[in-house]
């Protein structure tokens, strides 16, 4: 059994695969590192119509690396804009813009997984795009033009994004998630080097703040487009997983007043991001 091969097929040429192996098979744990090592090719994972449980979820992950807490401490959480069912609805609705989760953690999460319970009749898809193939897309010239940049990075910026005229109190509150100096070209640990992006990115350190602007929307308006890019259109069910150090992801808006619902899991961090 120790060479049993996952069985996937690739789902875009440079982001995405589909898993298929069975569920029973799976929570062994004896693809996890197959698993991971997927995962770091492909950016995102997605099992489709697996129906785990909540229980097998969190099993499920913890055959990956250590299961992530949430803030208040659980190790599951579900995901939706209905206040009875989740208590981070002000923070979610920063998740419509492309980001990468923790950029104010010393080592943001290595993965999150997301289950699909309920899904609205339209919308609410979630999108995905592969910053490691960006980066290896750059020319060779524009990449050494990005060595040794960096960026600061805040929760309270994605927050100007969906409210751009907060209140006082408010804007507080997201400013005492603090910010963090970011290199732009992130160097993991495996060689391979992916761009730190997304709404939290304030501006790059020393850069005249129109030129900051115009490099960080460019560097994003390319990263997330084909060939890089993926969306899943979700189905009660299904499973997806991703690279949360080389990926972007956001939510497609949908009506707040709809009935998605996923749960969430999410592997810790294993490296800062470094130049």
């Amino acid at each position: 059994m120790a060479d049993t091969k996952l069985d996937y097929r690739n789902i875009k040429p440079l982001i995405g695969a589909e898993v298929l192996t069975p569920k029973d098979a799976l929570l062994t744990g004896e693809y996890a590192q197959q698993i991971r090592d997927l995962l770091e090719q492909r950016g995102v994972l997605v099992f489709p119509q697996i129906h785990l449980t909540d229980e097998e979820q969190m099993a499920f992950t913890s055959t990956m690396g250590t299961i992530g807490h949430e803030r208040t401490g659980e190790e599951l959480t579900t995901i939706s804009l209905d206040p009875a069912k989740s208590s981070a609805v002000e923070y979610l609705k920063g998740s419509i813009y492309w980001h990468l989760d923790g950029t104010m953690q010393d080592m943001p999460i290595y993965a999150s997984l997301l289950g699909a319970k309920v899904m609205p009749p339209e919308g609410g898809c979630t999108e995905f795009a592969n910053t490691y193939a960006a980066y290896d897309a750059l020319a060779d010239e524009e990449k050494q033009s990005l060595e040794g940049l960096t960026v600061m990075h805040s929760a309270w910026n994605s927050l100007l994004y969906y409210d751009p005229e907060p209140s006082s109190e408010k804007l507080e509150m997201f400013m005492n998630s603090g910010e963090a100096e970011l290199p732009l070209v992130w160097t993991h640990k495996s060689g391979r080097k992916s761009l730190v992006l997304g709404c939290t990115a304030r501006h790059v350190v020393g850069m005249d703040y129109r030129e900051s602007a115009k490099l960080l929307n460019r560097l994003r308006e390319f990263a997330t487009s084909e060939p890089f890019h993926y969306a899943h259109n979700w189905t009660v069910g299904d499973l997806v997983m991703w690279d949360n150090t080389g990926t972007l992801h956001r939510a497609v808006p949908y009506d707040p007043s709809s009935v998605r619902e996923l749960r969430r899991t999410k592997l810790d961090g294993e490296e800062a991001i470094a130049a």
